[in-house]
């Protein structure tokens, strides 16, 4: 599709993943799709915004909430729909689920269930690229949560001190789970993130996917050139419960009033003319991709152990 600007094409990958996800949520409920399910619906901007300047070659390791990052990469959407039914076309033969998400390909090298498992992959993997002389950055994705992992510190330790070529992006939502930030952390994340002699930047308008498009390019062409890791702490918010699909704001831990803050800020709610322009298509490449994912196979049983070591 041609786009007339940056905007246009941002707002596109934005809202298609708004969209493709609210299908997702549409579906949830019929138990055609085989996995728990963490969305993105709110936080869209960032995986856009991080993987717009980003090359083919350069690799990226997600957390759970890894739909938006598998799209923003250039993953396919009928292999991934196909994968949360747990078919056999999807991207991982039906077996890895949405918590699992990976195309080498596209160099989305994967996502996992486990909290902050993925920061210390991405770290071994920009060790191995500097060591094979290789033009590629690395960026691992995570939540705020992971900040209280201890790996998490241990991966941060070791990228300053070998001088990885590595992007840290923690998309700062404010929840672990249902916990507040508030009432765990005794420290400000990328302030402390310096404390390793990282350089950090903060972003506080995480709706905002021009600006943090605009910021990344900046840091993955730094990265890229000086081989020393960045950390990016992103402000943002999900707009759907931790896991599966449901609207949570009626419960303690959620304030209505964030809430509606947020939507005031939300281009994808606020450009309405720009939704009625790409809705249409958008609608019809889901529908393809959902029809894909039905009429796939599921895998046989001799696949069972195959990809498995």
């Amino acid at each position: 599709m041609n786009f007339n600007s940056n905007y246009e094409e941002l707002f596109y990958q934005s809202l298609r993943i708004r969209m493709i996800e609210e299908k997702i949520a549409e579906i949830y409920p019929t138990d055609k799709i085989q996995s728990p399910v963490h969305l993105s619906i709110g936080q869209e901007a960032v995986a856009v915004g991080v993987c717009h300047h980003l090359k083919k070659t350069d690799l990226i390791y997600s957390s759970y909430r890894s739909h938006a990052y598998f799209l923003a990469k250039g993953g396919d959407l009928k292999a991934m729909l196909a994968e949360l039914f747990g078919k056999y076309d999807g991207s991982g033969k039906g077996k890895a689920g949405s918590m699992h998400l990976a195309d080498k390909s596209i160099g989305m090298m994967g996502s996992s269930a486990i909290v902050a498992s993925t920061i210390s992959h991405g770290v071994g993997s920009a060790f191995a690229s500097k060591l094979l002389k290789k033009e590629q950055v690395v960026v691992t994705t995570f939540g705020d949560g992971a900040t209280e992992e201890g790996s998490y510190h241990e991966s941060l330790n070791l990228a300053s001190v070998f001088s990885l070529p590595v992007i840290f992006i923690c998309e700062n939502n404010g929840l672990a789970i249902h916990s507040n930030e508030s009432q765990r952390h005794a420290y400000t994340i990328h302030q402390h993130a310096a404390s390793y002699n990282i350089k950090t930047t903060y972003i506080k308008e995480g709706y905002d996917f021009e600006l943090i498009a605009d910021a990344m390019y900046n840091i993955i062409q730094d990265v890229r050139e000086n081989k020393r890791p960045h950390f990016v702490e992103i402000k943002t918010y999900r707009y759907r419960e931790h896991v599966g699909i449901a609207d949570d704001h009626n419960v303690p831990y959620r304030s209505q009033n964030e809430y509606e803050t947020w939507k005031k800020m939300d281009p994808l709610i606020l450009d309405q003319k720009m939704v009625t322009a790409f809705k249409s298509e958008i609608s019809r490449e889901i529908d393809a991709a959902v029809e894909f994912a039905e009429l796939s196979p599921y895998p046989p049983a001799s696949e069972l152990l195959n990809d498995v070591y």
